[in-house]
C-alpha cells in the first residue's frame, strides 16, 4: 500500500512518519553497529574460518556482554559464515602397512591339508563406494 494512505489509515502524518524515519538511531541500533564491527574484525583475523561461538568467545574475552544467539544473527544479517570443514591436515603416525607375500603363487590346490587357508570375497569397501567382484564363470 501506498505509505500516504497507510498514514491516513493510521491517522498520522505523512510529514510526521518521514521524520521518524530520519530520526537519531536507538541504543539498540548503535550497539548492534559496533558489535557488528568487531564481529567483522574477528572473522578476518581468524581468516574468515571462525563460526559464531568462537567470535562470540572472542567478545567475551575483551570485555563485550552479549549474547551467543545476538551474534549468530548479526553474522546472518551480513552474510558472515563459519568455513566449514576447515581442519589441519593429520600427520600419520604408527607403523606402515606390512605387504605379506604372495606364497600361494596361484596353486591353489595344495598339496597336503593344513597347509594353505583361502576365502572368497565377493564385495570390498574402498573410498568409492563398494566394490562388488564378480565371481569366475564355470566353463563346462
Amino acid at each position: 500500500m501506498p505509505i500516504r494512505q497507510l498514514c491516513r489509515i493510521f491517522d498520522v502524518h505523512p510529514s510526521g512518519f518521514y521524520a521518524w524515519l530520519k530520526g537519531p538511531a536507538s541504543r539498540r541500533e548503535r550497539r548492534d553497529v559496533k558489535l557488528t564491527g568487531l564481529i567483522k574484525q574477528f572473522w578476518l583475523e581468524s581468516g574468515s574460518v571462525y563460526g559464531y561461538r568462537k567470535l562470540h568467545s572472542d567478545l567475551r574475552d575483551i570485555g563485550e556482554k552479549c549474547g551467543i544467539n545476538r551474534v549468530h544473527k548479526l553474522m546472518k544479517l551480513e552474510g558472515i559464515k563459519a568455513q566449514v570443514g576447515y581442519r589441519k591436515p593429520r600427520h600419520r603416525s604408527g607403523n606402515q602397512h606390512v605387504v605379506v607375500p604372495h606364497r600361494l603363487q596361484r596353486e591353489f590346490n595344495p598339496m597336503a591339508p593344513n597347509t594353505a587357508c583361502v576365502t572368497d570375497i565377493t564385495y570390498i569397501k574402498t573410498h568409492e563406494g563398494w566394490l562388488y567382484c564378480n565371481p569366475p564363470l564355470k566353463s563346462e
